[in-house]
């Protein structure tokens, strides 16, 4: 298994704080987290102080992705991995450690130019996970979610993530591309028994915020219905409606968020059995559902 075992956290930059409150605490139900920013804005999944941090910035851009590393040894492990790759690294201070709320970490710009952080010693706050409409996430060993990034060479992010960091590769979706510029695929890849916790997409160079989209998973298909409900009824653009995903069979919904990218909220991911899976092409991204908008 690979020295990685979670997506720990992420830390963007966001334009409109007052627009994100409303979307994170009243449509959403996240519940309010903590830290020492008091002009950032901290989302609360379970008894992680917080799973997402959002500060105010000019544009709406990500600013870090931390993955989860066991201990002190697996972080060392991380750090020699990626400078021997010819990446230099970074050690937080004692004072960045703790802003992030965890004992130590590393940091470094993978080769797509995304800022990745490497951490163990997560701080715990052990206080009921209150959120607005009760529903609860499902992190318990899995971690946040997903991410997916967008990548200007999708081989030489694949073979970083893989090669370097130790990801599972996961699966593949071929996207529908002129036969003059070859196969080009959607890579998935996974750090634990979630289907993936990380989805590297051609971006063919445009720039934007650095995230296509995240997602985070509930426990109850109702909460799912519940807070489509919610998000049809404040008017936010629904990028694709209600569908279950032929790969990770997540039911989910996907909505733009104050940002430039998407949320996927969904249920009923499947759990992976590394002793048995093999990686797979899919030929659909969903059984049904999941017609997407792509305004």
């Amino acid at each position: 298994m690979t020295a990685i075992s979670s997506l720990g956290y992420v830390k963007v930059a966001v334009a409109d704080p007052d627009a994100w409150r409303t979307f994170a605490f009243d449509v959403i139900g996240f519940a309010e987290g903590s830290g020492p920013d008091p002009d950032a804005i901290y989302l609360r999944m379970d008894e992680r102080v917080a799973r997402m941090v959002l500060v105010p910035g000019d544009t709406d851009k990500v600013l870090a992705i931390g993955w989860e590393v066991r201990d002190h040894r697996a972080l060392s492990e991380a750090r020699e991995a990626v400078q021997k790759a010819g990446i230099a690294v970074t050690a937080l201070t004692v004072a960045e450690a703790d802003a992030r709320s965890v004992e130590a970490a590393i940091t470094f710009v993978d080769p797509s130019g995304t800022t990745v952080e490497v951490f163990h010693g997560p701080v715990l706050d052990h206080s009921p996970v209150v959120g607005k409409h009760g529903n609860r996430f499902v992190t318990d060993g899995l971690g946040l979610g997903h991410a997916v990034l967008p990548v200007p060479d999708l081989d030489v992010a694949f073979r970083f993530y893989t090669d370097v960091l130790g990801f599972l590769p996961r699966g593949a979706f071929r996207l529908p591309t002129p036969p003059e510029y070859g196969p080009m695929r959607i890579r998935f890849l996974g750090v634990n028994q979630r289907h993936h916790s990380l989805a590297l997409i051609p971006s063919g160079g445009k720039e934007g915020s650095g995230l296509v989209h995240i997602m985070v998973e509930v426990d109850r298909l109702d909460d799912v219905g519940r807070a489509l409900d919610r998000v049809n009824k404040a008017g936010y653009h629904l990028s694709s409606t209600l569908g279950r995903h032929t790969n990770d069979k997540m039911i989910s919904f996907y909505v733009r968020t104050p940002g430039s990218w998407d949320l996927e909220f969904g249920t009923e991911g499947a759990l992976v059995d590394e002793t048995t899976y093999t990686a797979e092409e899919m030929t659909a991204d969903s059984y049904w559902g999941h017609d997407w908008d792509r305004s």
